[in-house]
């Protein structure tokens, strides 16, 4: 079997005064966080840490400007690096538990070398980015005009703590767009030619559960969603594991440009060519795993192989429903410059295409989508 290895530590707690207590928050900590997070769940327990909100730097995903801004803000020489919020949050987390981060566009040309200085302790408050146990950070490289990630072992939180009740306060359009995302990470991690047993069978769990919650909001409404919050962040976290094992393919690749040109929430714009990279596998191979993910599809759905992917689309376009790119501002001339920008950018995802897509199959799928 090929390598399969979870690096952080994983605690699933009830509470964040429970994590708080656990892990004695005290004053040589940096806690980086969203205020809107912070001061409902953690106002009251008077803590001494540094705390720095992410907003104050910076809307939308995270970018290069926005972790070079927050360094000069730090105050105190922190040991200690708490990430509590979404992708953003997190990936920002990553890179300030590193020795000499700014400016962070050296890391990514490779003048500074990727070392950790920091315990990172990783705490999400969403279900979809399943990045508290990867060792990859996506950042918009304002200094080149591109999108990509960087992964190292020395991005690895040394904990990640699940705590449902942070969920609670998720607007349910958020809950969907980053749920969407764990769904897209267990689906490329498990058709990825780097996955084992192991790996699928955390992404095919992963794909059960964010599917069987969808089935069951769309019926009884989006209130049925809280009493699954604890699972939606299970599955997230099981999607995590997946692609940090496996790996992302062609959907992420394809997604970045319009994340960072339109500032597209990233599960939107993964959801926006999704099912097309689907199909495109399937135009060139029928059987292997995507055959095996086709027919589990099927059998959660209740429908037949052959209508297995329409049904995925109409459950999703119910709660989150998929706009054509040119709704984004896309225009039809780009679809050539994006299809560019990925393979110049983006083969550290493409080696995990189920099967090889060349430049026309990439660019198809714009085209489709558009």
């Amino acid at each position: 079997m090929k390598s399969f290895r979870v690096v952080p530590q994983i605690h699933m707690l009830e509470s964040v005064a429970e994590f708080a207590k656990e892990f004695q928050l005290r004053k040589q900590d940096l806690i980086l966080t969203n205020q809107y997070i912070y001061e409902p769940y953690f106002g009251e327990l008077s803590l001494e840490c540094e705390v720095i909100y992410q907003e104050n730097f910076g809307q939308g995903e995270p970018s290069d400007d926005m972790v070079d801004a927050i360094c000069a803000e730090i105050q105190n020489s922190p040991s200690r690096i708490i990430a509590i919020g979404g992708g953003t949050i997190i990936d920002i987390a990553k890179v300030l538990a590193l020795k000499n981060l700014s400016p962070l566009i050296n890391l990514y040309d490779g003048i500074t070398k990727i070392e950790k200085e920091k315990e990172l302790v990783i705490v999400p408050t969403t279900c979809g980015t399943g990045s508290e146990v990867t060792n990859v950070a996506v950042f918009s490289l304002h200094a080149k005009g591109t999108k990509k990630g960087l992964a190292d072992d020395q991005l690895y939180a040394h904990h990640a703590v699940l705590i449902p009740e942070l969920l609670k306060g998720l607007p349910f359009k958020v809950f969907m767009t980053s749920s969407v995302d764990a769904l897209i990470h267990a689906v490329e991690s498990t058709l990825s030619p780097k996955s084992n047993d192991m790996t699928r069978l955390l992404g095919y769990k992963a794909i059960e559960i964010i599917l069987n919650g969808y089935k069951d909001i769309v019926k009884n409404g989006e209130d049925a969603r809280f009493p699954l919050l604890g699972q939606f962040l299970l599955a997230s976290n099981y999607a995590g594991i997946a692609f940090g094992n496996a790996g992302c393919a062609a959907v992420h690749a394809l997604s970045y440009p319009i994340g960072s040109t339109f500032h597209v929430p990233h599960g939107k714009s993964n959801y926006s060519v999704f099912t097309n990279v689907l199909r495109a596998y399937i135009k060139q191979k029928r059987d292997g795993e995507i055959a095996v993910f086709i027919q589990y599809l099927a059998k959660i759905l209740k429908c037949e192989e052959s209508k297995a992917l329409a049904e995925l689309e109409t459950i999703l376009n119910q709660l989150l429903p998929k706009k054509p790119l040119h709704e984004y501002g896309m225009k039809e001339s780009q679809i050539s410059e994006f299809t560019e920008s990925v393979i110049e950018n983006q083969q550290r995802l493409l080696a995990n295409n189920f099967v090889f897509l060349d430049y026309d199959h990439l660019k198809e799928i714009y085209q489709e989508a558009f």
